[in-house]
């Protein structure tokens, strides 16, 4: 006897008024953030087209930044480099100082306090992200500095013959080390925010079955929490990670600004974009002004691959532990 499958049902749906509006906002609000982000990198484009056809892409690779001077017949030079690599270098120094730290208050937070001291450990948590960048920078110089210089001193001393730890003069202060210091602090409560909220939604039966099967608090962690939890810590480090690359007043007073490519951390000297833009804005001449608008177009350029990394790191890793 022969059957045959029986025809698929197509279920339809009666769009109420309300629904129709709700979808409408959505999309309207969804399509208005690309064009304003299209905006922005049409505008500032448009703006420094005339630096990258002057200077091509040195502007990327050198690390001269000279206005010149008419009276004495220098030609102006721009060149993001060593600013660039300044940025990197200090963000991810941040980044690795924050990562045991990220870890350990999400932990704490959701497995070892009770949920009435959890809701006020949270609270400040949340209210340190929202502390003025200005705060951390001057408490940044005038507290945690000079302690920074004695620890990179330390360093220096037991470390010197690692490249990266060596110095020309001994001069530790304002150096990337200690902008990374306050920068790690910057980052960590939206980082640890992100990351408790993801652990707090690991599979409460895993977990149950791991306790009932004799493991430990930490075994758990480890078995369960942990590599659910792995997408949502890189989320949390690379949204961390792009505040840093951003940041400009806290580097601005915490990092003496040298035209010059370096990776010694412990050195008196570095930079980073936006502290470039912050420093000379105010006296930048027309070109230089333009110059300047570039040095932001990278930093807009190296913030959204930055994004665009941690979107495929974050779903790789969502659908490794499915």
């Amino acid at each position: 006897m022969q059957t045959t499958a029986p025809e698929r049902r197509q279920i339809t749906a009666v769009s109420r008024p309300s629904d129709k509006a709700f979808q409408g906002v959505v999309t309207t609000g969804a399509l208005s953030a690309f064009v304003i982000l299209a905006l922005i990198a049409g505008f500032l484009f448009l703006k420094s087209s005339e630096v990258f056809r002057t200077f091509g892409l040195d502007f990327i690779t050198s690390s001269k930044w000279d206005a010149g001077s008419v009276e004495d017949g220098r030609a102006p030079q721009f060149g993001v480099a060593a600013m660039l690599l300044g940025s990197i270098i200090v963000a991810t120094m941040a980044m690795i100082f924050a990562l045991p730290f990220v870890i350990g208050t999400s932990l704490f937070l959701e497995f070892y306090i009770s949920r009435r001291i959890r809701f006020a450990l949270v609270s400040i948590l949340d209210l340190m992200a929202a502390i003025p960048s200005i705060i951390y920078g001057l408490w940044g110089y005038l507290v945690l500095m000079p302690y920074a210089a004695q620890w990179a001193a330390s360093i220096n001393k037991y470390l010197g013959w690692i490249p990266i730890f060596a110095v020309d003069r001994a001069n530790f202060d304002a150096s990337p080390f200690v902008a990374s210091l306050v920068l790690c602090l910057m980052i960590l409560p939206i980082a640890s925010s992100v990351t408790r909220e993801v652990y707090s939604r690991a599979p409460q039966d895993q977990i149950t079955a791991a306790y009932a099967l004799g493991a430990s608090r930490w075994g758990t962690i480890r078995a369960v929490v942990l590599p659910f939890g792995f997408s949502g810590l890189v989320g949390g480090m690379l949204l961390g990670l792009g505040r840093a690359l951003g940041e400009t007043v806290a580097v601005l007073l915490t990092l003496n600004l040298v035209f010059a490519i370096k990776f010694q951390v412990l050195a008196s000297a570095g930079g980073n974009v936006a502290s470039l833009i912050a420093s000379k804005f105010g006296e930048a001449g027309p070109l230089e002004l333009k110059a300047l608008l570039a040095a932001g177009l990278v930093l807009f350029v190296l913030t959204l691959l930055v994004n665009f990394g941690a979107s495929i790191i974050v779903g790789r890793a969502a659908r490794s532990t499915k």
